[in-house]
Parts: C-alpha cells; structure tokens; sequence
C-alpha cells in the first residue's frame, strides 16, 4: 500500500513513500531533504527564525572542549545573560541544526566510533526551541505532525515517553504532558511514564532544568515493542528529545519555577535519517555511503560490508567507520578553527587524524594523502548547510596532509622500535616493557592507547605499574626544571676542563637560527651531528649503555639551550643505522661554550656515533612565538608608560609569556587596555622580523636600543621589528620600534602571534611589576571567558539590585554565588583589565550581600533575644534553648541579652538542622574571674563531645548530642558551682 502525503507549503515538506521502505527498502529522501524538511517546516510553517550552527569550539565556555549539544550556543538564553542589545536577548522562537563534537570531556564517544554502527565524533543535531513564547502543547504538536504526516513515519512505528514524577524531589508527573500526546492520538499503550533518570533533564548541578518527553522509533513494527523502550535495544532507538525547562535548580537543590518557560529540542539527523531511509545502520545512509565508496577507491581491501565484532575480520569495515566518522570531524573542526595540536580540543582533534590515520594505512590498505583525499566528499556532503566547508577546503587539505606526514614518519618509528622490541622479548606474549611505551608517547606523540592497541593486537600488553612509574618520574623532572638548571644534569669544572685539554671545540649551534617560511609553514631542516663527549653525572666516559641519563656534546646543534629567558628546545635523536631507537632530549643547557644536551639513552651511544637531530617543531614554533611577543610587549609598555619602564626579567615558555619591569605601581586598566591594543596593532600590521649579528660596541649605538644588566656576548645579535636592523644602524629613520639585543629565536612575521592577552599583572616587590600573557587562541579562549564571566556579574548584579532577601538563607545563597564568581574571577585566564574591572563590581556585591545578612541576622536575633526575655526574666544565671541554624545569629542573640542585662551570665545552645550538631554561645559579665566566659563554653562542649574557644567575655563553640534538655542542665549546673565560690 502506498501512503500519499499532500504537498503543502514549500518544496521539501511533503513527499510520496512507501510504508515498507521503513523495514529496508532503497532510500527516497536524501540527508539533504530530511534537514532542509525539519528547518523549512518550522521556519516557514510555524514561525520560527533560522540560526546558523554555531562553531564547534565553544563560544566563551571553558566548561567544554567542543560544542557537544544543540542548546549549548543558547547558554546565555536560558541563563538570562544574553546581553539585551545583541541579537540573540530578540530570540523567541529558533530552528537550526547544530554541528556537535563529542570526543574528549563529559561525553566522549571517541572509543565507541568504528566498534557499533552508530556512534560518532561529529553529529548534527535538528532542534526547536522556544524562549518564553509556545510551551508543551505546541511543541507536541508540532513534532507529531512533522514525523507522522510530513516525514511519513507510521505511527504505529513510535511510542512516546513521558516523566513519571519522583517523589523524593517532591515533583508530580507530567500528567500534562500526557494527556497532551493522548488528545494527539497517541495509543495510551505507546505512552510511557520513566524516572528522573530517563526523562528530566537538567543543564549542570544548577540552572534551568525540567521534564522531557521522548519519541521512540521501532525499526522492526507489528508488535507491541513497549518493554524495549529505554532498554538500551538496538531495535527501538530514540529518536527525538523535547526538555520543558520550567524549572531552575538552586544551590541547596531544590527547584524553583522560571520566570519564562521554554522549549529545547533535540533530534539527531544521522538518527533520523537512517529511520526514513529505512537503514539500521547510520553508515549505510547517504550521509555516509559516499564517503565509504570514497573510502574504498582508494584501499586495497574488499567494499564496505556492515559487520561488526568477531564478524569484522581484519576489522576493516571497522576501519571503514572510523575514517569516514573521523574525516567529517576533522573537516568540521578545521574549518571552525581548531587544528591539531598539544593540548584540550586541538590534543583531541590530534589523536583523532592520528586514530583515522592509522586505520587508512595499516587497515585499509590505502596510500598517504587518502584522508585530505576525502574532504571534498566531505564538502559535498556538507558544505550546503555549512559553507564554511567550502571557503575552508584547501586549509583543511592542507593541515589534514602536513598532520599526516608528520604522524607517518612516526608511526614508521613506532611500529619498527615495537617489533624490534617483540623480537628481543623471550616471552613473545608476555609484558612489554614500559619505558618503550613511555618513549612511544613521550618522544613520538603516540596516545597511550594508541599504543596499547597496537600492543593488543600482538597479544601482548604494556607493564602498567611500570609505566605508572615513568609517568610520576617524568612529572618529577618537568617540576625540577621549572625549579631551576641546578637540578639538571650539569657538567663540573674538571669536566670542563678536560673538554679543552683534549681540544674538543665548542658547540656550534648557530643551526638554530636555521629556519625558513614557505607557503605559511615554517621550516625547521633535520640535520646530522657527531658525539664529540658523553658525560656521565661525574665524568667524561666513551660510551653509555641503555637506561642511563647522560650529557651529550655534539659538534653542532639545532637545539636551543634555555638562555635569554626562553626555555630549552625540545626533541630526540636517532643515531644512524638505528632510526627507530630514540634518545629523547630531556634538557639543553649550555656550558662553557659547549651546549649540554641531557638524554636519556634507549641504546648504547659512543662517541664518534653519527645522530640525526629531530626537533619538536611545533614546541620551538610555540615559543618563537612568544619570544616575539615578549619584545613587541616590551615596546608597548614604553610607548604607554614612558622611558622609565625598563626590563627586569622574562621567561618564555611554550605556553606563555611572563615579563619583569619596573614601574611605580601596578598598571591601571586604561594602560593595561592601551598596552594591548598597541601590541595587537603591530601584529596586525604583519611587520617583519629582522635580525643580525654586529659587534657590540656598534650594535649599542643604535637609538633606541633596549637592553638589560647583563654581559653580553660579542659579536652580538640584534632583533628588530618592522625595520632593518642596518636602517636602524645607519640611522636611514626616525621611526620608534622594537629593538633588542637578543639571542632567542622568533618568528619571521608578527601576524603568526595572532593575538596577545594579559592575563596577570602584579607587583612583585617595591617597584617591580610582573606581567604574564598568552597569545593565540589561548588569548582567544581568555577574552571570551572573560566576557562570559563579565555577564555572570551583570546578571548577580541585576539580582542584588532588587528586591532585598528576605530570610538569612536566600542572603546567603547570594553571598555564596558572589564568593564562587569571584574566585572563578580571581583564578581563570582572563583580561587582566577586565580581571580589575569584575573585582572591584564583585568587592562591591560583596559588601552589600554581607551588609544584608548582618541586618537579617540582627533582626532575628532581637527577636530571638525578646522571646528569650519574656521566657525567663532577666536572671543572674540564663541558660536556655533557642531555634537556629547561624551560629552567628546566636552570638548576636547573647550579645543582646547580656546588653540588656549586663550582670547576667547567658548560654544559649541550639540545634544546627543541616548538621545535627548543637551550637554553644556564651557571654559573662565584665571582671567575673570565676567564670570566663571562654572555660565555660569549652567545658559544656567538651560534654557535648565537641570543642570551643573565645576570649574571658565571649566564647563559642560546637557539639553534638541529642539530648539538648540534659546539656542545659548540665551547663547550669556548672555555671554555679564555679559562680558560688
């Protein structure tokens, strides 16, 4: 039978199809159709405005390392922070289909793509919302016609759930809800109340939150599949989420009804299509099935063919799955702006090419360049709906083939220096050794699990002790060079000297500065070098054996030794005839003109033995980068604050900056702003760098020069910015910039800093301020935290300015968030200016959250202390009960009675609810040395099984018991008996 949906509206929204296309017939409506149907039918059939996916590096949200769910670029919404003259306070109704990454952090699916036939990195999420404008019924509605009538699905294919109430919380259930999908014509049947677990849904620990109802798709029909629901059954498979966020959840967990309620959506696309195209596998849909043909053009292996688990031998269509997933993230990623790199989103964007990879070659069968080879798939697939893909692709190709090689040279290595290991091993399938693994990971940037794959596949395993060990050894080493060089390996004075005896020369190492920039890249050539010295910790030896940690000399280097305030270089050599044995460069120092490299040795090194040096280029790259900055920083202060700022240190690593100057004070935030904007504007003019070797007493005439109190070598190295160091040395201008006396190594062009923020400036002693900075997107992330963070006190603000608290507790859920606002100010990278900014409006909130507890508590306390009066007279001895949770609420409650009665000895004890311990305050009068005050508390609390302390007049303390009645008594009792003597 064929079922015929009349067209209405635009084209997209209606179509025939055949009712049993939905149990595996060819697939009649492309991915395109099913997005473009889901967007049009809410945008021109019921109103709403279409936004564009956000990017998949979060916008100003540390809390993420991608965008991973389609409300998250709404955050500002449903928070109330949205800034009310931006686009975004005018949404009432929005659809959009959301690009998301999940891989890394919270939800991370990374070891589940390839294994199943639905898991992903990348997905995209169709989604709905409604910010204050329709509620339940509409939103129902809408989703029940548009997969019933518009997408065609049978509605006997679908069961519906709904929240059930939990009454622990005290919430009822959704009867409205149900009895919404019941007047739909939903069969009571097929709607199924669930738990909190299953069906309320909640942002985070706090915030907005509430019911959902879920729609269920059975692939297999003409049952009652209502017991699958929720059971985890690969036959019924949830296909659509709608959250009802009417709720706010508070700081002492309970909820609280919202101003406005919305709506929030969620429907999978790749889910979503598989179903309409009638497929049980996201994979065999045509979001996929040309990146699989793509795929498989270029292997050597049969086509793609489903199986999964002990089927897939050779795991090749599990190899098939994880390059097609993972090329559609790394297309995504890239194009967004985050590339492969050492650490958060760009770490995990980089074992993801590196896991994709890996499948390509060792499984596939496919040759090198097979991966960038897929973008323009990808583009097609894609690039419509997101046309950053096309504006982006040559970049993407690019980075996706430079990331490749570079991987491919390593896993040569890596797969070499693992079977040369396996074929030493007596126990073929026994354990491998650990600090193979660990040089693996530490020298050749294998992930840890990566290795253990590659290791599982030998039937063999990694010793995890072991290897836990080396971790903790390696953390010890990085903590002892940041302590300084005197915890390297340093070379003595007889050591030294021996060197010279035999004339063995000093280190050339000027193949630092050995670097080119072509086609935007920089290049850093590989180079040969000869062992002139090996030194053992105590003494010059010929040879070392493995696993020792020794200094190497060599006749030249590439690497950089920690001077000038830049850290060392990082890296390793192989020695020839040995390639896949590394010796991993743990520290350059330099020492009498030789440069020290300190290596761990993974086999025996001789001198006399040829070695291949190989830079970490992407560590030496970061730091150039920062080195630069730091001089471009140095200038920019001057030009602010004037002449007097002069240099007092610096240290560049290769994650930030930090810089020593003196000043009277610390900078204002209008300097801390201009200072910025002036080392931004020369990274934005794109001024080169220039530098050049002069002697020193010539190099010191050039106007403007900055230097500091040191000894400097000679001839010396100049580094300008903008200008030719010879223009500057003729004096061919007038022109005021960047010039130093520096042996460091920088970029060529300032546009590859690309940005820089000062995240810290304080003063260090009198007249000495340090600054420290991060550039890139580091200084990207810290300017979009801060903006977060600079809404998130508006929005405190906004609250505190209205109607004061009414009770102690509402004061101090204030006081609280405005004390965790402001140590997420005081503590993450952000705008030092806007650091300054948020803590003095912060300082200001916390004077008047504090000022309106103080009032509370007064008030509560002269009612507390009337009662008290009118309970017992005003006694000489005045020991009782009262009902409170502050224990500073009884401290004001016995101050006043002991103001009202001066000569009266007052105790007053109360149950803390939260804790179930007894508070103990306690006031006597002036010149009473019989009983102070502080021997009286301590003794009632050390009966109450707790302790105390204060002073002769005022002492408080805690401790626990039950029987209050009892301690009163008690606490009289004593009070006499010292007031008697």
């Amino acid at each position: 039978m064929i079922r015929l949906i009349l067209r209405s509206g635009a084209p997209g929204f209606a179509y025939a199809r055949s009712a049993h296309s939905f149990v595996g017939s060819a697939p009649e409506l492309p991915a395109v159709r099913v997005r473009s149907t889901f967007l049009d039918f809410f945008r021109e059939k019921h109103g709403h405005l279409l936004v564009p996916s956000s990017p998949v590096r979060p916008r100003g949200d540390p809390s993420l390392l991608f965008v991973n769910a389609g409300m998250n670029q709404f955050k500002p919404i449903f928070l109330g922070r949205a800034d009310p003259r931006s686009a975004m306070a005018s949404y009432y109704r929005v659809v959009n289909s959301q690009k998301c990454v999940r891989a890394g952090g919270k939800h991370n699916d990374l070891e589940d793509v390839g294994r199943d036939v639905y898991h992903h990195t990348f997905f995209e999420m169709l989604g709905n919302w409604s910010f204050g404008d329709y509620f339940k019924e509409e939103a129902c509605s809408m989703a029940w016609t548009l997969l019933t009538e518009h997408y065609g699905i049978p509605a006997d294919r679908l069961y519906v759930s709904y929240f059930a109430g939990d009454a622990e919380s005290g919430l009822l259930a959704d009867k409205e809800t149900r009895d919404i999908w019941l007047d739909i014509g939903v069969s009571p049947g097929r709607l199924l109340p669930f738990g909190l677990k299953e069906n309320f849904w909640e942002m985070g620990d706090m915030g907005p939150c509430g019911p959902c109802t879920e729609i269920h798709y059975d692939h297999v029909g003409g049952r009652d599949a209502s017991k699958l629901v929720n059971a985890n059954s690969p036959d019924v498979v949830e296909i659509w989420n709608l959250v009802f966020m009417q709720y706010n959840r508070e700081v002492d967990r309970s909820l609280r009804l919202l101003p406005q309620f919305s709506v929030d959506t969620g429907l999978g696309l790749e889910r979503l299509v598989s179903v309409l195209q009638g497929k049980r596998s996201n994979y065999d849909t045509d979001l996929f099935t040309p990146l699989l043909r793509a795929v498989h053009q270029r292997s050597k292996v049969g086509p793609y063919s489903g199986r999964t688990g002990a089927d897939d031998h050779g795991m090749v269509d599990t190899a098939y799955r994880v390059v097609a997933d993972h090329i559609r993230t790394l297309s995504v990623c890239i194009a967004d702006g985050v590339y492969p790199g050492m650490s958060g989103a760009e770490l995990v964007l980089r074992r993801i090419l590196r896991r994709a990879v890996r499948f390509c070659v060792e499984v596939l069968k496919a040759p090198q360049g097979t991966l960038a080879n897929l973008v323009p798939a990808v583009v097609d697939i894609l690039g419509d709906v997101y046309p950053e893909l096309y504006r982006e692709a040559d970049r993407i190709v690019d980075i996706i083939n430079e990331n490749e090689a570079q991987f491919l040279s390593s896993l040569q290595q890596g797969t070499r220096l693992i079977h040369r290991t396996l074929n030493k091993m007596e126990d073929k399938h026994g354990v491998f050794p650990a600090s193979v693994a660990w040089s693996l990971h530490r020298d050749l940037g294998f992930p840890l699990d990566l290795v253990d794959l590659m290791l599982e596949e030998q039937g063999v395993h990694v010793d995890q002790q072991e290897l836990d060990k080396l971790k903790a050894n390696n953390q010890k080493v990085c903590s002892d060079q940041q302590r300084g060089p005197e915890s390297l390996l340093m070379m003595d004075v007889v050591s030294l000297a021996e060197l010279q005896r035999l004339g063995v020369p000093h280190t050339d190492d000027s193949l630092k500065y050995q670097y080119t920039l072509e086609r935007d890249q920089y290049v850093f050539p590989a180079y040969h070098a000869t062992v002139l010295a090996l030194y053992d910790g105590q003494t010059l030896v010929s040879e070392v054996v493995e696993g020792q940690r020794c200094g190497v000399i060599l006749d030249q280097t590439c690497f950089y030794h920690e001077q000038g305030g830049q850290s060392h270089d990082q890296g390793y050599f192989t020695r020839d005839g040995l390639q896949d044995v590394l010796y991993s460069v743990e520290a350059v120092v330099q020492a009498g003109g030789y440069v020290v490299h300190q290596v761990f040795v993974a086999d025996t090194l001789k001198t006399g033995d040829q070695v291949q040096l190989c830079l970490d280029q992407v560590h030496r790259l970061s730091c150039m980068v920062k080195h630069t900055a730091t001089h471009i920083l140095n200038f920019a202060l001057r030009e602010v604050l004037g002449p007097s700022v002069q240099q007092r240190g610096s240290h560049v690593s290769a994650d930030r900056l930090r810089f020593d100057f003196s000043i009277k004070g610390s900078l204002s935030v209008s300097q801390l702003q201009q200072v910025e904007n002036c080392v931004n504007n020369i990274i934005s003019f794109n001024q080169s760098v220039h530098s050049q070797e002069l002697p020193l007493q010539t190099a010191m005439t050039i106007k403007g020069l900055r230097t500091i109190d040191e000894v400097y070598p000679d001839p010396v190295r100049v580094v300008s910015v903008g200008v030719p160091v010879s223009e500057l040395l003729d004096n061919q201008t007038d022109r005021l910039t960047s010039v130093e006396l520096c042996c460091g190594t920088h970029l060529l062009q300032t546009r590859f800093i690309q940005d820089l923020v000062i995240i810290s400036e304080r003063q260090m002693a009198k007249g000495i301020s340090r600054i420290v900075a991060v550039t890139g997107l580091d200084a990207t992330r810290a300017r979009e935290v801060g903006q977060v963070l600079s809404q998130d006190v508006e929005s405190l603000s906004a609250r505190l300015s209205g109607p004061p608290p009414t009770s102690i507790v509402s004061a101090q859920h204030l006081a609280k968030e405005v004390g965790v606002l402001s140590d997420a100010v005081d503590t993450t990278p952000i705008p030092q200016w806007q650091r300054r900014e948020l803590q003095s409006q912060l300082k200001t909130l916390q004077r008047s959250s504090n000022t309106s507890i103080r009032k509370l508590e007064t008030r509560e306390a002269a009612v507390t202390a009337q009662a008290v009066l009118e309970k017992n007279g005003r006694k000489r001895l005045l020991v009782d009960s009262v009902e409170t949770d502050s224990l500073s609420v009884l401290m004001k409650t016995v101050n006043q009675l002991s103001s009202i009665s001066p000569h009266s000895y007052v105790m007053l004890l109360a149950h803390h609810g939260h804790s179930g311990k007894v508070l103990c305050a306690c006031q006597v009068p002036k010149n009473s040395p019989s009983l102070p005050a502080s021997d009286w508390a301590v003794a009632v609390c050390h009966h109450l099984g707790g302790s105390a302390g204060g002073s002769a007049l005022v002492a408080r303390g805690t401790g626990s018991s039950s029987d209050i009645t009892g301690a009163l008594r008690w606490a009289g009792e004593f009070a006499r008996q010292k007031i008697q003597r």
